[in-house]
C-alpha cells in the first residue's frame, strides 16, 4: 500500500473507492459524499479541467470557504496534473489580485460572495481565462456542477507522481509578499509512512476516525489534515469557517475522536456556554500548534477532554509536523511542557548560529530540519528558496534550542510572525501599510500574549513633526487595506523605536517594554 507508484492522491482515491465506496469521506453541514462518489466526482472535475483545456503545471485558483466542492477540486487537480491555489477568503482585493497575478492562474473557482471582487480584478489579469462558481448546488450557466456536467467520471490516467506539485499555498515572507509554497504529492505521505514504519502513534490517523481541523484547508494546516485523514481512509468533518460554538457541536453530533486546534481555539470551545465533559466525550487525541499549551489550560484540557493530548510543530515550507510533543509529556509536573518536543521518524533536526555552524544542547540557535515532506519551492522565487534550503536543509523561522534529551524549546522567532488563533500575520506587510498614513514617519508592528486569541498584533508608532492621530484614526486607516484580522487592536505613540547597531528594530525590546508596562499596571 506504501509503494512509492501508489502514494499519489490520484492512487489512494481509487483505493478507498475500490475497497470502501460506501464510507464517508466528506461531511458538510448537511452533506456528505463518500470514497466512491469523491472520486467519481473529482474525476469528473479532473476531465472537466483538461477539457477546459488546461494543462500539467497550470495553476488553479479556489476563492471561497471550505465545502465539499473544495476538496473535489483539490482531488481533481491532482488527477489532472494541475496546481491548486487555494485563496484566503479573509484577504482584500489587492491580495488576492497579488495572489491571482503572481500564481499566473488559468481558473478560478469561486464562491458568489466573491465574485464580484474577481470581476473588478479580472482587467489586470490577463492570464486568467476561466471563472466558475462554486456554490451553486444547481446546473445553472456558471456553476460548478454545470461547467463539468457531461464529462466522463472515469478514471484517468496517471499524469503526476509522488515528487510533482499538486498544491501552492500562499504564505508570507519577510518582504511582506505573499509568496507561493509549492508542495508536492509526498507532502501528504511520508509522515505516516514514517511513523508507520517506527510504530510512532503521537500523531496519527486511522480509518475509523472522523476528524475535524479548526484550521481552514486554505491553509497548509487544514489542507494537509484533510489530506493525511484521506490518505487513511477516515471521515473529515469540516466547517465553512471556524465559530467555536460550532465546533464544540460538531464534535458532539458527529462523535469527533481527532481534532486540531490552535490553544485559543480549544480555549474558546472550553468556555463556550453549555459545553461540558459530554460535548467531548467521543474525542480520542486532540493536536495542537502555532504555541505551546500553558499549564491552566492544559488542566483543563486534561480534565474536560479526557484523552490523549499532542503538540505538533511545523511550517508551510516543512510540509508536515517535524517534532511532536508525545501525549506522554502531557502532564501538568512536566518539565518539557513548554518545548515544541522531539523529532518525528524520517525527520532530523539542528541547531545552528548565524554562519549555518552547529551549536551544543542548551545553547540557542536557529533552527533547521530536513523533513521528506518539505516544499518543492517559493514560486518563481529561485534566490529565496536558495536561502530558504541549504544542502537539503530548511531553515524554520524559529530561534531555539535542543536540551540534553533532544527535546526542542523555542525561544522567539527570526522573523517575528505573529500567530492570533491560528491566523499567521507578519508585521513588515502591516508596517508597511501604516507607513502610508501621512502622520506616520516610522512604526514598528510586534506580538503580544493574548489570554484568549494566543497573541495579539501592537504598534508601536512614532509620529512626523507636528503632525497627531489617535488610535481610532490607524484603525479607519486600515481598515480596507489590509485583512481584518491583520489590523493592531492596540497603539503606542512614541518618540523612537529599539534599535540594533545596523538599524534592525529590536521587536523583543518593545515586547519586554509592553510585559513591563502590564505587570506594573497589574500591580
Amino acid at each position: 500500500m506504501d509503494n512509492r507508484n501508489e502514494r499519489t492522491l490520484a492512487a489512494r482515491s481509487a483505493l478507498h473507492a475500490g475497497r470502501r465506496p460506501d464510507h464517508p469521506a466528506v461531511v458538510c453541514e448537511d452533506r456528505t459524499l463518500t470514497y466512491g462518489e469523491l472520486h467519481r466526482h473529482s474525476n469528473r472535475t479532473a476531465h472537466a479541467l483538461l477539457g477546459a483545456g488546461l494543462g500539467a503545471g497550470a495553476r488553479v485558483g479556489y476563492l471561497g470557504q471550505e465545502s465539499e466542492h473544495y476538496y473535489d477540486i483539490a482531488l481533481g487537480c491532482a488527477k489532472s496534473g494541475t496546481v491548486l491555489v487555494p485563496i484566503n477568503w479573509r484577504l482584500t482585493s489587492g491580495e488576492v489580485e497579488h495572489i491571482l497575478g503572481d500564481s499566473q492562474a488559468e481558473l478560478l473557482f469561486v464562491e458568489r460572495e466573491f465574485e464580484s471582487v474577481v470581476e473588478r480584478l479580472r482587467p489586470s489579469l490577463p492570464r486568467l481565462r476561466h471563472i466558475v462558481r462554486t456554490d451553486s448546488d444547481t446546473h445553472v450557466a456558471g456553476g460548478f456542477l454545470a461547467w463539468k456536467e457531461g464529462h466522463p467520471d472515469t478514471d484517468l490516467p496517471p499524469v503526476t507522481g509522488f515528487d510533482d506539485a499538486v498544491a501552492q499555498l500562499y504564505t508570507s515572507g519577510t518582504t511582506g509578499l505573499p509568496k507561493g509554497v509549492v508542495l508536492a504529492q509526498r507532502t501528504f505521505f511520508t509522515f505516516i509512512a514514517d511513523t508507520t514504519a517506527h510504530g510512532v502513534d503521537w500523531i496519527d490517523w486511522r480509518p475509523g476516525d472522523r476528524g475535524l481541523s479548526c484550521f481552514p484547508g486554505l491553509h497548509t494546516s487544514g489542507f494537509g489534515w484533510f489530506m493525511h485523514s484521506f490518505n487513511a481512509g477516515a471521515t473529515t468533518v469540516i466547517m465553512r469557517k471556524f465559530v467555536a460554538d460550532e465546533a464544540a457541536k460538531l464534535i458532539e453530533r458527529h462523535e469527533i475522536t481527532t481534532l486540531w486546534a490552535a490553544p485559543a481555539m480549544l480555549r474558546m470551545m472550553l468556555t463556550e456556554q453549555g459545553t461540558t465533559r459530554d460535548t467531548f466525550r467521543s474525542l480520542r487525541k486532540v493536536v495542537y500548534s502555532g504555541s505551546p499549551i500553558d499549564r491552566d489550560l492544559l488542566l483543563t484540557c486534561i480534565d474536560v477532554l479526557g484523552c490523549e493530548l499532542a503538540q505538533g510543530y511545523s511550517s508551510a515550507e516543512a510540509g508536515s509536523f517535524v517534532t511532536c510533543l508525545a501525549p506522554s509529556d502531557h502532564t501538568p509536573d512536566s518539565r518539557v511542557l513548554g518545548s515544541a518536543g522531539r523529532i518525528c521518524p524520517g525527520n532530523e533536526i539542528r541547531i545552528a548560529d548565524d554562519e549555518g555552524h552547529p551549536v551544543p544542547a542548551g545553547r540557542i540557535g536557529r533552527v533547521w530540519v530536513n523533513s521528506p515532506a518539505r516544499f518543492l519551492e517559493y514560486w518563481r522565487l529561485p534566490e529565496a528558496t536558495a536561502d530558504a534550503v541549504v544542502d537539503g536543509w530548511l531553515a524554520m523561522g524559529d530561534m531555539g534550542y535542543l536540551d540534553e534529551d533532544g527535546y526542542l524549546f523555542l525561544v522567539d522567532r527570526v522573523n517575528d510572525t505573529i500567530i492570533v488563533a491560528g491566523q499567521n500575520i507578519y508585521p513588515t506587510e502591516v508596517e508597511n501599510a501604516l507607513r502610508e498614513h501621512p502622520a506616520v514617519a516610522d512604526v514598528a508592528v510586534y506580538g503580544v500574549p493574548d489570554a484568549h486569541w494566543g497573541e495579539a498584533v501592537k504598534a508601536a508608532v512614532v509620529l512626523r513633526n507636528g503632525a497627531e492621530a489617535k488610535p481610532r484614526d490607524f484603525l479607519r486607516f486600515l481598515n480596507g487595506r489590509i485583512a481584518n484580522f491583520k489590523i493592531p487592536t492596540g497603539y503606542d505613540i512614541v518618540d523612537g523605536l529599539p534599535r540594533n547597531p545596523t538599524g534592525k528594530v529590536l521587536r523583543r525590546v518593545l515586547r519586554e517594554r509592553h510585559t513591563a508596562r502590564t505587570a506594573t499596571a497589574g500591580g
